[in-house]
């Protein structure tokens, strides 16, 4: 852990042993991004880059015919129906370092909620943020998804609300074996400020509802940014990936000439 909890916009607490830490969202996506995007789309970048990868706590597999679910683990003796259960071991772990009062409240590790193929899945760690900041819990941006199952996104208020870091998945193939790994990111956490999600932002817009309509400022900046770099006799290939990351860096826009 790198500073204080209060220092931090978010910290991750490991409670799983051995449980595979946290990293930083990589802009190359694990070096699945095509390299053009890679060198050139900014946008593609920051947003992938744009959290934290957390991945399971255990490789495992999930099984579902329709109704109900099986899962198995690796290490494993076999199949196990899928109820709620709790990472192989851990109850043992928790009730032997959690204060008295706690013992016997370790948090399920898999649980099938009651809708059909959903199950509620924990990654092995506890989250806080600081005040006024939220998570956004996540698939992983601009990873190749499994078409076997669907991740659900969630914005946990993680600054008053101290617990386990949860995802929710829908799963979509039935009769096979549908496997996750500790070499994969099984979700993205990013941060939030409580004010970008608030109820008087997402209800204020402007919209412009034709060219005929467009002010002056907003053909100029077209201009600026889309038409004269096609204009020039040699373009400047990324230019405004450039000049993002400059700016970011604190030095002075790029302008091509």
């Amino acid at each position: 852990m790198n500073g204080t909890p209060q220092s931090n916009p978010v910290t991750f607490y490991g409670a799983v042993p051995g449980c595979r830490a946290p990293i930083r969202a990589d802009a190359s996506v694990l070096g699945t991004l095509p390299s053009r995007g890679f060198q050139y789309c900014e946008a593609l970048r920051a947003a992938s880059s744009f959290g934290w990868y957390v991945f399971p706590p255990i490789d495992f597999t999930l099984q579902w015919d329709g109704a109900e679910i099986i899962w198995t683990y690796r290490g494993a003796k076999g199949w196990y129906p899928l109820t709620s259960a709790q990472f192989p071991g851990f109850q043992a772990v928790f009730d032997r370092l959690a204060p008295k009062r706690l013992r016997g409240f370790a948090p399920p590790f898999l649980t099938a909620v009651p809708e059909p193929g959903i199950v509620q899945l924990w990654t092995g760690l506890f989250i806080e943020s600081a005040e006024d900041w939220s998570i956004l819990v996540r698939p992983p941006a601009n990873l190749p998804r499994s078409l076997a199952f669907d991740l659900y996104e969630g914005i946990v208020e993680s600054d008053r609300w101290f617990g386990p870091l949860f995802t929710n998945l829908r799963l979509i193939k039935t009769d096979v074996p549908i496997h996750f790994s500790t070499e994969t990111p099984l979700v993205q956490v990013q941060p939030l400020h409580r004010s970008t999600y608030a109820e008087e932002v997402s209800n204020r817009f402007g919209l412009v509802r034709g060219l005929t309509d467009f002010p002056v400022e907003a053909w100029s900046r077209y201009e600026e940014n889309i038409v004269k770099p096609n204009l020039e006799p040699v373009r400047a290939v990324g230019a405004y990936a450039a000049e993002v990351r400059r700016r970011r860096r604190g030095g002075c826009p790029v302008h091509s000439t």
